[in-house]
């Protein structure tokens, strides 16, 4: 069933209350109404602290839990308890590398990819100069954006201890092979593997025991919730590991990892994006119904049905971007531009127009309703790759399932307009 544009619009109050043409989706999506409502209602209805012995906090700790399960069937996690939640992806991952450092020798090795965003390079780039293990570094083709084969196959012969790699770029939109990388990784001998998948969350299904990774992390606030992080991790892993906490607080998962009182509203909201995405696989997920089903049930076969139901619209949405962005002479598109890989992509599209900073282009596109981030995103090691970060790095456009046709046409419009 194709997707009832204004029936799902319908459902963001943003689109009621300003006329804006929103491609700033890869930094943050707008926030579904179910969410909202679900952040009020916990607010006013059951607004407690967690473990009380009196009825408030107890319906309280029930929102919370139904959210933990939400998210595991969301992330396809084998139990609730290996969903830890925080501030946001880079927050946990800080948190996570902490305790992992203590697992590093000198001499090990750590992966990490010139692709990814800085929240998935930082953080274990300085647990291994702590450690005195070393970093081996995977390349990307500056021609379409993709992870280098030759680059990781180099790197994983030299047997790291550890890889970090993304799921999606969120500054070229590539999708890398994630299962795949996985599988050679542990024919490499890698014993841990993370998977920062912020960029891939809003686009496609995900299923950590399918993937194999130990470790994953995405961000609500990417996915139509508010602000705030998710982390996968293998329960045997989150058990044994040692969590920087404080003394009365759990020693089991999820608990030990979640450090002082949690963003309870955001949970509920989180809980309430889910509900969005439940509602898109109930509505529109038919015709992935029966693949679907022979694996899946329940929340979990709904959502990953909306997901799928959105996806196959946004690859319309990546061909026609594709169309236009490549038919504008002095528009120059970073990343896979060829249509007949649509798949290997999130629409997450960056671009420069010849002659022109970055900043002004997005400040342009603002003064006709366009929202569009300029810079590097936090891809600082993409836009030095591409040489782009001392000029100011790129303008990222980025429509996601409820934006329009109509609008990736104004946007060509625009973009044509601006560059003359």
């Amino acid at each position: 069933m194709m997707l009832d544009l204004n029936a799902i619009r319908a459902q963001f109050p943003a689109f009621e209350k300003r006329p804006a043409i929103y491609f700033d989706n890869p930094a943050g999506t707008q926030v579904a109404r179910q969410s909202a409502d679900r952040m009020l209602g916990y607010l006013l209805d059951t607004n407690s602290n967690k473990g009380g012995a009196f009825a408030l906090s107890r319906e309280s700790d029930a929102v919370l839990d139904e959210a933990r399960q939400a998210a595991a069937d969301f992330l396809g996690a084998g139990r609730k308890e290996e969903i830890v939640f925080g501030p946001n992806m880079t927050s946990l991952t800080l948190h996570l590398s902490r305790s992992l450092a203590h697992t590093l020798n000198p001499g090990d090795r750590v992966l990490v990819t010139r692709l990814d965003h800085d929240a998935n390079i930082s953080p274990w780039t300085r647990v291994a100069e702590e450690r005195g293990a070393e970093v081996v570094w995977v390349d990307f083709d500056v021609e379409d954006g993709t992870l280098n084969a030759d680059s990781l196959r180099a790197a994983l012969d030299r047997a790291p201890k550890l890889a970090a790699i993304g799921y999606a770029s969120n500054a070229l939109g590539t999708i890398n092979p994630v299962k795949d990388i996985i599988r050679q990784a542990r024919a490499a001998g890698v014993e841990t593997i993370f998977i920062d998948a912020v960029q891939y969350a809003p686009h496609g299904p995900i299923d950590v025991q399918d993937l194999g990774c130990d470790f994953l992390a995405c961000s609500a606030y990417k996915f139509f919730g508010p602000h705030l992080g998710l982390l996968y991790g293998r329960y045997d892993l989150l058990d044994g590991l040692t969590a920087y906490k404080v003394r009365p607080a759990s020693n089991k998962p999820p608990y030990k990892w979640e450090t002082g009182t949690g963003n309870h509203e955001g949970i509920a909201g989180m809980l309430g994006a889910l509900e969005y995405l439940g509602w898109l696989g109930e509505t529109y997920g038919a015709a992935q119904e029966a693949q679907l089903a022979e694996r899946y049930s329940g929340r979990g076969l709904q959502l990953r049905k909306g997901l799928a139901a959105l996806r196959a619209y946004e690859f319309e949405l990546s061909r026609a971007m594709l169309d236009m962005l490549t038919s504008l002479p002095k528009v120059r598109l970073y990343g896979l531009a060829d249509p007949r890989r649509i798949e290997e992509r999130v629409p997450t599209f960056s671009i420069n127009i010849e002659g022109m900073r970055p900043h002004d282009v997005a400040v342009e596109l603002d003064r006709r309703g366009i929202y569009a981030w300029d810079g590097n995103y936090y891809a600082l090691a993409v836009t030095q790759r591409l040489g782009v970060e001392d000029s100011g790095g790129m303008v990222r456009l980025g429509p996601v399932h409820y934006n329009t046709m109509d609008e990736v046409h104004k946007v060509g419009e625009a973009l044509a307009e601006i560059s003359g």
